[in-house]
């Protein structure tokens, strides 16, 4: 049910320019991904927050917290998938990350269609969040996070879209972190399913669904504690979920691992890989649908030896 071209036009509309930080352009991307959000049926509502900087100072950003309010238990266990919409003063951010929430966008949009129109229908309710500050270390997840835990929330799983479209199947494309050589593929024509120890049931329940797309190769990887013996693993609004202790995923291209434009004025969109893309969102709503409708029920597998799983 994924439109690619529609998903196409999302990347181009969020990447025409940079939208850094308290930026302008940024507050633009915001009514957009709102209007989209909204006529997918969500309710939108704006969390601000505000952090202490280095120098004295606040910075101030503003998450994007979206429910269908007729599909929603607030008492309930909740699925959060999220992206971030920021990006840094000197790049467009197609792939970082234009791409996360264009899948985010078209997951709303398909999931309006195909999810049953009330609460009773859906054992697990969905919240998708447009993180703002991701690029001034994870803060919009770390407010979202530190409000769900203040809140007692049953949240079964936060999911970190970050990075969706970057492809390059030639051989010595793909680099790894020394512990991980060898491990895996030297070719950047996967999408990695990364958890730590506490997430690594979810990590396979997730990989399951993306696996149902066929020709996208999927890999997986738990590692121990919350990653900070590969610090590669953290680099997304799911790690300050892993430090609030709750389980959650980042699903992501390997970032600066595979792509060379990273934080670069060249990540446009013409450097991505369309029906990379377009799979990679399939087999994202595969893996909600999974989650959210009870086809798998996520619990706890009890196994939390970490360290790497195989694809």
């Amino acid at each position: 049910m994924v439109d690619s071209e529609q998903l196409w036009r999302h990347v181009e509309r969020l990447a025409a320019e940079p939208r850094p930080a308290g930026s302008r352009v940024l507050e633009s991307c915001r009514g957009y991904v709102t209007e989209q959000l909204e006529a997918a049926g969500c309710q939108v509502e704006r969390h601000p927050f505000a952090v202490d900087d280095e120098q004295g100072g606040l910075l101030e950003g503003v998450n994007l917290v979206a429910r269908w309010p007729n599909r929603f238990d607030e008492g309930g266990p909740r699925l959060l998938v999220g992206a971030h919409l920021d990006s840094l003063p000197q790049t467009p951010g197609a792939d970082d990350n234009a791409s996360g929430v264009a899948a985010l966008l078209e997951i709303a949009c398909c999931l309006d269609r195909e999810l049953p129109g009330d609460v009773s229908g859906n054992p697990v309710s969905l919240e998708l969040v447009a993180f703002d500050l991701e690029e001034d270390g994870m803060l919009g997840g770390a407010a979202r996070a530190a409000d769900l835990r203040r809140d007692g929330v049953n949240l079964v799983g936060m999911i970190s879209l970050e990075m969706l479209g970057y492809r390059d199947p030639a051989p010595g494309a793909q680099s790894l972190p020394r512990l991980l050589e060898g491990l895996y593929p030297d070719t950047g024509d996967f999408i990695a399913v990364i958890g730590n120890q506490r997430s690594e049931s979810l990590v396979e329940l997730w990989a399951a669904g993306m696996r149902e797309i066929e020709g996208l190769p999927v890999e997986t990887l738990a590692v121990p504690g919350n990653g900070e013996a590969l610090q590669a693993t953290r680099l997304s609004d799911h790690s300050p979920f892993w430090d609030a202790g709750f389980r959650a995923l980042m699903i992501t291209d390997t970032s600066f691992m595979r792509n060379p434009h990273y934080h670069q004025p060249s990540d446009t969109p013409e450097t991505l890989d369309p029906q990379f893309l377009a799979d990679v969102t399939r087999g994202c709503l595969a893996a909600v649908n999974r989650i959210v409708t009870g086809t798998e029920t996520g619990e706890e597998s009890g196994n939390e030896t970490g360290g790497v799983i195989g694809g």
